[in-house]
């Protein structure tokens, strides 16, 4: 095993001890998808035209990338903490592979997020929502969701390594719930006005929430929209990747670099 290989293990075993050393957190992190679940689905599903069972079908896909994108708002909460109290600094000093530390960082939240992700599909087939695509499809549906995760988790270890404090980490994180409701996974956007439909639709979360529907079977790709979302599954990977290759080497870089 090479030592980056090592390394990263190294860092992803921290992270996961982190994980389970605050349970409360880890609990109320995966039990808010779920709960936005039963009252979007039976608050929200009765306002709109779709019947409430179909809606449910049409959220749950949704959610799930809405919580991929909460990636951003773990990641850079986990880096500020670590920057601010002194933990990047120790390791900095120790002969570990800066890209290592990076990437053991988002790995461990892939596991965390894949083990999240279970109670929500459990509670949406509770509720009424059905794979009615392939067993391959919904399996490339699962590979978007967490290539997603990961390319959000990079953006935010950046921005959490470039935040001046661990407040500022938090209210920063916590405006990227934003980012699904400027999109297609609660409400569909053809509804919407022009302006705030293009936008909609060139958010990345819209483009990977039409791919998740596409591939579970749960709704067809809307006819009329912006690129991404008329290609679901190749704007996801556009999206992702460029998000990979944009934040992971400068997050790298930033890491290695002393204040």
């Amino acid at each position: 095993m090479s030592a980056m290989a090592y390394d990263g293990l190294a860092m992803a075993g921290r992270q996961l001890r982190r994980v389970r050393n605050s349970p409360g957190l880890a609990v109320l992190t995966q039990l808010m998808p779920v709960n936005m679940l039963l009252f979007f689905g039976y608050v929200f599903g009765s306002a709109l035209a779709m019947p409430g069972r179909e809606y449910r079908s049409f959220l749950v896909p949704g959610l799930l990338v809405a919580t991929a994108a909460g990636g951003l708002m773990t990641g850079m909460f986990q880096a500020a903490q670590d920057t601010h109290r002194g933990v990047t600094d120790r390791f900095r000093t120790m002969p570990v592979s800066r890209a290592a530390t990076v990437l053991g960082q988002a790995v461990a939240d892939l596991v965390v997020t894949a083990a999240g992700t279970v109670p929500l599909l459990l509670t949406g087939l509770a509720v009424g929502w059905r794979i009615e695509g392939s067993a391959a499809g919904a399996a490339g549906a699962v590979g978007l969701l967490l290539l997603f995760r990961f390319a959000c988790t990079c953006a935010g270890i950046l921005l959490g390594l470039l935040t001046r404090s661990e407040e500022a980490a938090g209210q920063l994180g916590a405006s990227s719930f934003v980012l699904p409701l400027l999109s297609n996974a609660y409400i569909p956007t053809d509804g919407l006005p022009g302006w705030l439909r293009t936008l909609a639709e060139w958010n990345p979360v819209s483009a990977v929430t039409t791919a998740l529907r596409d591939l579970f079977g749960n709704a067809p790709v809307p006819e009329g929209a912006a690129w991404p979302v008329a290609h679901p599954v190749a704007g996801s990977l556009v999206w992702s990747l460029a998000l990979i290759a944009l934040f992971l080497p400068l997050a790298v870089s930033r890491y290695a670099r002393a204040e």
